[in-house]
Formats: structure tokens, C-alpha cells, sequence
């Protein structure tokens, strides 16, 4: 019999416990690799010496009456939605963020789908405004400059990006060294008070640069990742609520 995740103390996950840092979800994943149960891969990695392989996934624990099934949308036995989102191929359950599966990329992207289309010359999703406009970037005779996240961008198309931000137009992550930034926001953010009314204020946030979730104070500047202390983050749903109403 498998390993529970409080037997084994992987992942620390209690019963009822929904989601961590990385997602929101309503199940724990039975790693086909150690039959152990974790609620993502990300958490699985981080606490073993092997990778847990998201395509092989085929069974799944609910968080509330336990039962082991095979993967799927809503548990059989308790009805737990296990994610609004949830896709059979990468056994990816989240909250919806318009997401959708790319068969050309392999994998889930964040959307909405009509947003995008697949280059089969560049092997990527792109956003419909470069559809029919844009150059090969592995023949361009442009140079092509890589991205911290991993994804290249022609010299030309990374000069522009910068012009108006700083994020990865695919994937949002930071394509810059924030740090100096980050903290000199810490100091504007000390030095600007919210008004009262929001003083007390806390927010559901995603980071874009760690995929982490945190509950932070509201702030019109910007709100920090806990976790990795960016603030290339965005607001994740759910309702402001008030400190002294908790």
C-alpha cells in the first residue's frame, strides 16, 4: 500500500488541505515513480532524488474522504471538484486561468486559447498579432537572445520587450535581474501608506517568476511574493478580506 503524505511527511499536506504553494487543487497526486502522494510534481522534486514524470500520473487521492481513484475531474466517491481546470493529459488541475493544451507544445499553456496560435517553424505558441508576421527565429538571420526562463526571442523582439516591461511575453516570468528594483520598490512601498480603508486589506496572489501562491497586504505599488520576494505577481482570485474580520 502507498505511503499517505502524512505517513511519509513529504509534502506535510493535512486532510482537507487544499492546494499548495504552486496550485489549487483539490487531490494528491500518486507518483507512479515511489507510490508516494504529493499534490504537485514541483512538490515531489523538491523533496526527492527523482523527478516525478506528470504524463504518467494515473491515480489520484482525494483531499477529503481519501479515496484513491484513478485521475480525474471530480472524485468519485465525495464529488471534491479536484480542479476547474484539469487536463488528462498532463494531469494538470488548477484553478481556471483560461488554460488550454498545446498537442504541438505537449504541454498546458496559459491562455486564452483564441489568444495564441502554435509556429510549427519556431515550435512555440505565439500571440495571434505575430501570426503571418513574424520570422522564423531559428532561420532569421537575426540573432536570438535567450531568456532566464528559457525561451528565445529574436535580438529585435527582446529590444522591443524591454521598451515596455520587463516579462517574458510567453510565460511572464521576469527576463531581467529584479533584485535592485524589488528592493527599491520594498522602500516606496514603506514610505507610501494605503489609505485606511485598505490598511487591513489582504490579497491572493501568483507569482509569475516562482508559480507560488501567498496571502499578502494590499498595496497599490505592488504585492511581494513570500516566497521568493517578486513582485512580478498577480492577484488569484478570491475576495480582498479584512485582517480584523478573520
Amino acid at each position: 500500500m502507498a505511503a499517505t503524505a502524512r505517513e511519509d511527511g513529504a509534502s506535510g499536506q493535512e486532510r482537507g488541505q487544499r492546494g499548495c504553494e504552486h496550485y489549487d487543487r483539490g487531490c494528491l497526486l500518486k507518483a507512479p515513480c515511489c507510490d508516494k502522494l504529493y499534490t504537485c510534481r514541483l512538490c515531489h522534486d523538491n523533496n526527492e532524488d527523482h523527478q516525478l514524470d506528470r504524463f504518467k500520473v494515473k491515480e489520484v487521492q482525494c483531499i477529503n474522504c481519501e479515496k484513491i481513484q484513478h485521475a480525474q475531474q471530480t472524485c468519485e466517491e465525495c464529488s471534491t471538484l479536484f480542479g476547474e481546470y484539469y487536463c488528462d493529459i498532463c494531469h494538470l488541475f488548477d484553478k481556471d486561468k483560461k488554460q488550454y493544451h498545446c498537442e504541438n507544445c505537449g504541454i498546458c499553456r496559459i491562455g486564452p486559447k483564441e489568444d495564441f496560435f502554435h509556429c510549427l517553424k519556431c515550435n512555440l505558441c505565439l500571440a495571434m498579432n505575430l501570426q503571418g508576421r513574424h520570422k522564423d527565429i531559428h532561420t532569421s538571420r537575426v540573432v536570438a537572445h535567450v531568456l532566464p526562463c528559457g525561451h528565445l526571442l529574436h535580438r529585435t523582439c527582446y529590444e522591443e520587450m524591454l521598451k515596455e516591461g520587463y516579462r517574458c511575453p510567453l510565460c511572464m516570468h521576469s527576463a531581467l535581474d529584479m533584485t535592485r528594483y524589488w528592493r527599491q520598490l520594498d522602500d516606496e512601498v514603506a514610505q507610501t501608506p494605503m489609505p485606511s480603508e485598505y490598511q487591513n486589506m489582504t490579497v491572493d496572489i501568483l507569482c509569475n517568476d516562482c508559480n507560488g501562491r501567498s496571502t499578502v497586504q494590499f498595496h497599490i505599488l505592488g504585492m511581494k511574493c513570500k516566497i521568493c520576494e517578486s513582485y512580478n505577481t498577480a492577484q488569484a482570485g478570491g475576495r480582498r478580506i479584512s485582517l480584523d474580520q478573520q
